[in-house]
């Protein structure tokens, strides 16, 4: 039994499409917390982070509010380590796992598996739409605007090393060459395709053995839009339902879980909450649901 904490983080301020603000109450809708009790775990719901209002904001990409709540965010999940609590970040755009990730790796580094159909590897100088969820982890990594990624501690929170990147297919042109600069580990769905997803992942673990703990960032729209449909950004040829299940699968086998986002849920781009109820499915397989 694991004792868990979800912390709602209605952030639409990270893109230019309207809706993901309702991802958490889409994903409180599915069930979540009932969900995860029926596992066995001790669930508290914290409740949503503070996020101001997008329409009250003046300027186009938001920046300092994204900051302000990254900050909150930050503190959430340092706290939530230190309770020796699981905390589920709960999007929200992607642009919240600066926070997420930064507080959860404050008092050791964690290995991040980044699952997503883009790098979100952009800084303001390269970036084609200055859309701040396109930039998270090059925030994470130093690279970027310098009051973001000093938000809550000075220089990068990750280290190229502790990350790998799972189901990647859209790169923008200068993101492709930074990240491929990066040092980073990228298994693109090609590498998925060629060689299934139970190698990957193991070499995927393999890479990251040196960490004791692991933090899953999961975006919904790694999987492909047929399967979950209400995100903002899909992409076609993503993972099908039964890839994503094994990799959740996978990671709770290693029982070194010890925090996750699920970030991209838009509802107003859904069919009958079918996106928040896949996500919530992919949880509890992450969290011990298994077939036998």
């Amino acid at each position: 039994m694991k004792k868990i904490r979800l912390i709602g983080v209605p952030m639409d301020l990270g893109q230019s499409r309207r809706g993901v603000d309702m991802g958490p109450s889409a994903l409180r809708y599915a069930g979540i917390h009932n969900r995860l009790e029926k596992l066995g775990h001790a669930v508290e719901d914290d409740g949503n982070i503070h996020v101001p209002v997008r329409d009250t904001l003046g300027g186009l990409h938001y920046l300092s509010a994204v900051i302000e709540v990254c900050q909150a965010v930050y503190r959430a999940g340092q706290a939530a380590i230190r309770d020796k609590t699981l905390p589920i970040f709960i999007g929200g755009d992607h642009s919240i796992a600066v926070g997420t990730i930064g507080g959860v790796s404050h008092d050791e580094p964690v290995g991040v598996l980044w699952v997503d159909a883009h790098g979100d590897f952009n800084t303001p100088e390269i970036s084609p739409s200055g859309n701040l969820h396109g930039m998270p982890l090059a925030t994470l990594l130093g690279r970027g605007n310098p009051a973001w990624v000093n938000l809550a501690r000075p220089g990068p929170m990750l280290a190229p090393e502790n990350v790998v990147l799972i189901g990647i297919r859209d790169l923008d042109s200068a993101e492709r060459d930074l990240l491929k600069e990066s040092g980073a580990t990228v298994y693109t769905m090609r590498e998925i395709d060629e060689r299934g997803m139970a190698p990957v992942v193991s070499e995927a673990l393999d890479r990251l053995s040196h960490l004791p703990r692991l933090h899953v960032s999961l975006d919904m729209d790694s999987l492909d839009p047929s399967e979950a449909p209400g995100v903002g950004t899909p992409v076609p040829g993503g993972l099908t339902y039964r890839e994503a299940h094994l990799l959740m699968e996978i990671l709770a086998d290693t029982k070194r879980v010890g925090s996750v986002d699920v970030v991209e849920i838009n509802p107003i781009l859904d069919a009958g909450n079918h996106t928040a109820k896949m996500a919530t499915e992919l949880l509890a397989s992450l969290l011990g649901q298994s077939i036998l």
